[in-house]
């Protein structure tokens, strides 16, 4: 057991690392069960990179609602520590099945090169990905609470996806992936084929800046609401210490962030982690 905790630790330290880091600012007894949950989702966010056809790829996701959906998932997912772990984590925290399935859902669309039409499609995506994850997490930090915040962990979820989006422009503009909704395209000139084009077209910086617009809305009301987190929750919701940054690097990008990722050094990301685990959200601030 241990040895898979180590695993799963070391699985999210180079995949994820804001939420490696998060993760530690949670109680030592609560954070394998948060490496499980961020392993898995490491793990389903990395199969398009794995496949070079959709096909493999759903396949892929149908073996994780099989396991999930068994009626003995432990043993359905014997032999993979990131499944097993993930079971052992659904049980003893009472996490929704449906919670799951509805991810795993969601991520069908990574798998494919099709237009992202509205705004509400992408909210809708990020709801059922970035969102889940964190209103998961919430549960099994403290399960009482975690309730009485699940709006919240939509409106954070939605912050985060949007910007973690616009990091990976460069990646997918590569393989022909477009994240940013139809409609905003249409609003700033432009459209699906000259955003993927090489420099993206007349209209990619305005592209840019509204899809930043739109995360900084989200993120504006997740920071409204954030003072009232009790501390239970913080690790949680963590990782949304660092979104202003990162939309504050992005903005500084421009249109250059379609072929270069903004960075933020490692001593300002352990800084904006240690401050809010240690203080909070505070009001005005």
């Amino acid at each position: 057991m241990r040895e898979n905790a180590d695993i799963l630790a070391g699985t999210v330290r180079v995949a994820d690392h804001d939420r490696y880091l998060s993760a530690l600012y949670a109680p030592q007894e609560k954070r394998a069960a948060l490496f499980a949950l961020y392993a898995f989702n490491a793990e389903i966010a990395g199969v398009r990179e794995r496949v070079r056809e959709p096909l493999p790829g759903e396949v892929r996701l149908q073996w994780w609602r099989d396991v999930l959906a068994a009626g003995d998932p432990l043993a359905a997912a014997s032999g993979h520590p990131v499944a097993e772990a993930l079971v052992r984590t659904i049980v003893a925290c009472e996490l929704p099945g449906q919670a799951f399935d509805n991810y795993l859902e969601a991520r069908v669309f990574d798998l494919y090169d099709d237009p992202m039409p509205s705004r509400t499609d992408l909210e809708g995506y990020c709801g059922e990905t970035a969102s889940v994850l964190i209103q998961l997490a919430a549960m099994v930090l403290d399960r009482e609470a975690a309730p009485a915040f699940a709006e919240l962990a939509g409106r954070a979820g939605c912050a985060q996806a949007m910007t973690g989006l616009l990091l990976l422009l460069p990646l997918h503009r590569a393989r022909g992936q477009c994240f940013v909704p139809g409609e905003i395209l249409a609003a700033v000139g432009s459209s699906r084929k000259e955003f993927l084009d090489a420099d993206g077209g007349a209209g990619a910086g305005h592209a840019v800046a509204a899809m930043i617009a739109l995360a900084r809305e989200h993120l504006a009301a997740f920071e409204a609401g954030a003072p009232a987190l009790p501390a239970s929750l913080r690790p949680a919701f963590l990782p949304l210490a660092l979104t202003g940054a990162y939309l504050g690097r992005l903005e500084a990008a421009g249109a250059s962030a379609l072929r270069k990722t903004p960075r933020l050094s490692s001593l300002r990301r352990h800084w904006l982690l240690y401050r809010r685990a240690t203080q909070g959200w505070v009001a005005g601030r």
